[in-house]
């Protein structure tokens, strides 16, 4: 009888059950496509099949892989390693500048020559699919729910149109801007510019430098960059389509911060923090690693790394920083790739990689010396060590400075490493004062304290637009608006036409009155 209720049991209440999906990604290059092949191995565990669009001159996405298969399209030009080494060496020429006037002005064309180099590849890569009939009707068989894409490359928002489909972001940036800045409000009196190297409290001097640069990165974006993507809309896609009400008509924006790490500002429903999703505990290292480790005794360890993109740095300046881990009691593991530097110690062991997380989470890590990328300083928070920063190019010294407001980082730029001993001061600073340690511990704590670990919510946002079709209802409809409706200046003018039109009554009136009195007074008179 027992056996009968269970097996009837077992029939009445449905058991859960994983609807899978098709998910087209595309992803962007360097290290934002690492965290992009976390969200796909993510989708790939829960049975959905994920497809990646790539060029066959990508650097970091491979053909092959056993979590998604790989959609190839020919391009003449793209961004591989020889390209990066070109764009580092131009980047770390303009920021060891010696005026500070000319640095600006030289860091900002570099920036900007670059800005605008990128998007012209990434509208080759999503003209070529356009074009190849084969390839869109594969697509369109293929009834993918959704498109995955990261907005700095704008290939994957121009796809999802063509092919209407729903659109996720898994984002930073958007074409080299702030996330926020292209779906909330972001006063520049209180939110800082990406680039300007300022905090949320700003100074008069401040809000005008702030002003200033936000001014020059939309005069950028709207001559330079966005008629580029335009163009596309304009060949393919019917009348009136506009690029930037595509991005702003995403579905859903998963931002890869949190509130323990980016500055308050206003946000949107549709916007999901999952700052930190790639971050875990930590695994055992290889014993060879391990071994070199407890050799550091009660001093410990000082890890360094500049991210996927920098392999070296000028040979001047990896001398200095030699010389300065010399002078440390620690023992220091440095992925460095290039030449040997003449000043290297004993104390340092030179690797050409190095699992990161993994050494950020040992008990013995004392130190993180980083370039300044979301990736690395989310590690670091997560596992709550302290970071001596290097920042050479785009957002890594605004996210620096986020760390060492709240007093978890000191920032050291590649003009004064090798000056003043600026370098190993950094290091002694923030090994010897304790609050840096105590700092980056209260933000991990902080950081972890969440009722879902962060890719657990980013997969479930991923499968509700699935589940949906979209997600409309969280969407704004404010990108749809006029500027003039937007800030509401039709009915200012309204109000101010009223306001002047009792006011010239008023004044009629008035001189009417008068004019009646002077007559009567006249009149009385003669």
């Amino acid at each position: 009888i027992i056996s009968s209720c269970l097996l009837i049991t077992c029939f009445i209440v449905p058991l859960p059950t994983c609807h899978s999906g098709k998910v087209l990604v595309f992803p962007m290059e360097g290290s934002n496509w690492l965290n992009m092949e976390i969200l796909i191995k993510a989708l790939h565990a829960q049975g959905h099949s994920v497809t990646v669009a790539r060029a066959n001159k990508s650097w970091y996405v491979k053909e092959e892989s056993s979590h998604y298969r790989s959609i190839t399209v020919n391009v003449t030009a793209g961004v591989d390693e020889q390209v990066a080494k070109i764009i580092l060496q131009r980047l770390i020429n303009a920021e060891r500048g010696q005026s500070s006037v000319l640095h600006f002005l030289r860091l900002q064309m570099e920036t900007f020559r670059l800005k605008t180099e990128v998007p012209k590849i990434n509208a080759e890569l999503a003209t070529n699919m356009i074009q190849n009939k084969e390839l869109i009707n594969m697509l369109k068989d293929s009834q993918y729910y959704l498109v995955l894409t990261d907005p700095c490359w704008g290939t994957g928002v121009l796809m999802a149109h063509y092919l209407q489909l729903a659109l996720v972001f898994n984002v930073r940036g958007v074409n080299s801007r702030d996330g926020h800045q292209s779906i909330a409000p972001s006063p520049t009196s209180y939110i800082p510019v990406i680039g300007s190297g300022l905090t949320d409290n700003m100074t008069y001097t401040d809000r005008v430098k702030n002003m200033l640069i936000h001014f020059l990165a939309q005069v950028h974006y709207n001559f330079f960059v966005r008629p580029i993507y335009q163009a596309v809309c304009d060949k393919y896609f019917q009348t009136g389509v506009d690029f930037d009400e595509l991005i702003q008509g995403a579905d859903l924006w998963l931002m890869r911060v949190d509130f323990v790490f980016e500055f308050p500002r206003p946000t949107m429903p549709n916007v999901i923090y999952v700052g930190g999703f790639h971050c875990k505990p930590a695994k055992p290292l290889p014993q060879d690693l391990e071994d070199f480790i407890q050799s550091s005794g009660v001093h410990r360890v000082i890890i360094m790394s500049l991210g996927t993109l920098i392999k070296e740095l000028p040979r001047d300046i990896t001398a200095e920083i030699a010389s300065a881990f010399a002078q440390m009691p620690q023992k220091v593991i440095w992925r460095h790739i290039g030449d040997r530097p003449v000043t290297l110690s004993n104390n340092t062991l030179l690797i050409d990689w190095m699992p990161q997380n993994d050494l950020l989470g040992h008990p013995k890590t004392r130190l993180f010396v980083a370039h300044g990328g979301t990736n690395g300083l989310q590690e670091a928070i997560y596992h709550g060590v302290p970071v001596v920063g290097l920042p050479i190019f785009f957002d890594q010294y605004d996210n620096l400075l986020r760390l060492q407001m709240r007093g978890g980082a000191k920032i050291v730029t590649l003009a004064k490493v090798d000056k003043d001993n600026n370098f190993l001061k950094a290091l002694k600073e923030v090994l010897n004062e304790p609050h840096h340690k105590e700092n980056m511990q209260k933000l991990s704590k902080l950081h972890r304290d969440q009722p879902m670990n962060p890719l657990e919510l980013a997969t479930f946002w991923i499968e509700f637009v699935m589940r949906h079709k979209g997600a409309a209802h969280l969407r704004t409809e404010s990108y749809r608006m006029a500027l003039y409706f937007y800030h509401s200046l039709d009915i200012m003018a309204l109000l101010l036409a009223v306001v002047l039109l009792i006011l010239l009554m008023t004044v009629a009136f008035i001189r009417c009155l008068c004019f009646n009195m002077f007559c009567r007074r006249k009149i009385k008179h003669d």
